[in-house]
Parts: C-alpha cells; structure tokens; sequence
C-alpha cells in the first residue's frame, strides 16, 4: 500500500482546514475551478463560447463512462439524482412492487412513495437481497450507506435480482469516485457528482442498459435529447436519441465543464488507487476509535460512523475540523486529499 501520509492529487486541492466531509460535499480540485472560472469570464465577456460548449459535456460524458465501465451510449447526464430517480418512478406501471433498504437516502425514496399506486417495501439494509421475491418489480438502495456507511452486499443482491427477475437501481452517490463500480451490472445506476467524483453541483449521472431503456420513459425529454441535436429547436422533436442520451436534462455548462476536468483527475490518479488510499485512512480511524472507547459502524467502507458521537461535530468544527453529524452519527468521510496527520488530528481532539 502507498503511504498515507501523502495525498493524491498532488498541488490540485488547497483545504484550509481538516476536510473529512466529502460525504456531504467533495473538494473541487483547482484545473476545476480554472475552467469553471474561465467559462464564468466567457460569459461576462460576450465570448463566442461563454454559452458553454457541448463537445466539453461529451468530455464529460465520456470520463464518466470509462470509470464506470459502460459504454458512453449508455450514459445520461442531469443535474440531480432525483430527477434521475423521478424518472425511473414515473415509468413503472401501477401496482409494482419497489423494495428498498430502511433508512436509505431520501431522493432514491421519495420519488416512488409519492406515486401513491406503487407498493413500497423496506427491509434493513443486511436482508435487501433475501428480500427480493417473484412480486418485486424494483429493488432500490445506495451503495454505500450515507448516514453510516455501511456497504451493501452487492453479489448478493444482483444474484437474487437476477434469480427473480427483478430489475436494479443502485444509487453510487456515496461511492463512485473510489469504490471500483461496473454500471453494466445493474439496469440502472445514478450518482451525484458533487461528492467523491469532485464535480462542481449540477453534475449528476444515470446509466441505463440497453434493455431498461425500452421502458423508461424520457419525461423531461427536451431539444438536446434529438438523435439530431441541432435539428429540433422548433417544434417537436423529431427523433429521440436511440442512445441513454434520450433522456439528458439540458446540461449545466458551468457544471459540466467542471466535471470533465475533475473526472479526468480521478482517471490520471486511478480509482484503484484512491480505495485503497481511502480505505486505509478509514481503517486508521477505525483503529483509533476503538482505542479511545468508541465503537464505529462495522464496515471498510471511506464512510465512518461512530453512533451516538454526532454531538461532537460542533466542538470539532470549532476547532477546525470539518465533519458532518448524520442521524446521531458523527460521520467523517475520507478521500484522495487527506492523509494520516489528519487522522489523527481527529482522534487527538476527540480524546481531549
């Protein structure tokens, strides 16, 4: 393993305090502020392109598509997860059966308990794939916890989709970036971007395999979802794009040029790399917990959760250290820019 005592990334980021939160909200590296600055200026500018630019989103699009392991055809862009999980909500027949872990985040929930004529069913998170039944239409869960960051049992659960004929959501919020995710493996996957894949807010991902496509239905569909972009500013559009790219929101450019730039960082560094980096400052944190009397959520996951510790989060953030209190847990959160100082920084004030 490399040391800790680096980080990764080199001269891109510049916290000025203790940042272990990039469950709430990631670190953007500087060549992101760069171009999201110099789109910014474009635009104040007049310049010919301080609209943005489309080919910088296919940048984007393609960056994303190779961390996950899809193809870019598979991919679409948006601004939200729940605008992503709207969708998904919005095209499943009445009646079906949607099974989700208790506690989950609430924009992969809410989207389908506000139908009304869908049956919801949630289960804790360690009996999900037990869970899934002949009647279930949809199981929908996170990767990786966010109040506590427990890791789901991901074989298990796409095995007994499979075995049922259930169809998958995984929301990767809390883990693309630097937990390895093949996309292809689940009908469909979404991700905010603004946490662990370093992207400015308004950048989110949803991969769709070719065969949930045929139902989904592009209910924001909009002039850049056209096979021919640049033929349906007036009018109908004529055709959907045959591609995930039917069901694109209009992109944010500020966003969108931004996360090409940061996707492109986590590519050169090597999301290998960054688990194991992460994991290892996770496991030293672990390891200090328990030497100071506190007992962590069991998991090896970058997401630590110390239960009943959340109260703590003010005093550490007065003196400097930045970390969230998530349902009465204090929850640190570790990535490529942090190192074992700050490990133990944490745990030095935590035992004072």
């Amino acid at each position: 393993m490399e040391s800790l005592d680096q980080p990764l990334g080199g001269a891109e980021f510049a916290p000025t305090k203790t940042y272990l939160n990039t469950s709430a909200c990631g670190l953007l590296p500087r060549r992101t502020v760069e171009a999201v600055t110099l789109l910014a200026w474009e635009t104040a500018e007049g310049r010919p392109d301080g609209a943005g630019s489309f080919s910088v989103v296919a940048e984007a699009r393609a960056a994303y598509a190779r961390l996950v392991g899809v193809g870019t055809d598979r991919v679409a862009l948006g601004t939200s997860v729940g605008v992503h999980c709207g969708m998904i909500a919005q095209s499943m027949p009445a009646g079906a059966e949607i099974l989700f872990p208790e506690g989950d985040f609430s924009s992969v929930l809410t989207p389908f308990t506000i139908r009304g004529d869908l049956k919801t069913r949630f289960v804790p998170l360690e009996r999900l794939a037990e869970s899934i039944g002949p009647g279930t239409a949809l199981v929908a869960f996170s990767a990786v916890q966010s109040a506590d960051g427990r890791t789901a049992d991901l074989a298990a659960i796409r095995a007994a989709a499979a075995a049922h004929g259930a169809r998958t959501l995984l929301d990767a919020t809390q883990s693309a970036g630097w937990l390895p995710l093949r996309a292809g493996e689940w009908d469909y996957t979404v991700a905010g971007g603004y946490k662990y894949l370093l992207c400015p807010r308004g950048a989110s991902f949803l991969t769709v395999t070719e065969e949930a496509q045929d139902s989904l239905l592009p209910i924001h569909a909009n002039w850049v979802t056209g096979e021919e972009m640049w033929v349906n500013s007036y009018g109908p559009v004529r055709e959907l794009a045959r591609s995930a790219r039917r069901f694109d929101e209009p992109p944010v450019f500020h966003a969108y040029h931004g996360a090409a730039r940061s996707l492109a960082l986590l590519e050169e560094v090597g999301i290998e790399r960054i688990e194991a980096h992460d994991k290892g400052l996770a496991a030293r944190f672990r390891a200090g917990l328990r030497t100071l009397g506190h007992e962590p959520v069991a998991d090896d996951s970058t997401v630590v959760a110390v239960p009943g510790l959340g109260h703590r989060a003010d005093a550490l953030r007065a003196a400097d250290i930045l970390l969230s209190d998530r349902a009465g847990n204090l929850r640190a959160s570790f990535h490529l820019y942090n190192t074992a100082a700050e490990v133990d920084r944490v745990l030095d004030v935590l035992a004072g």
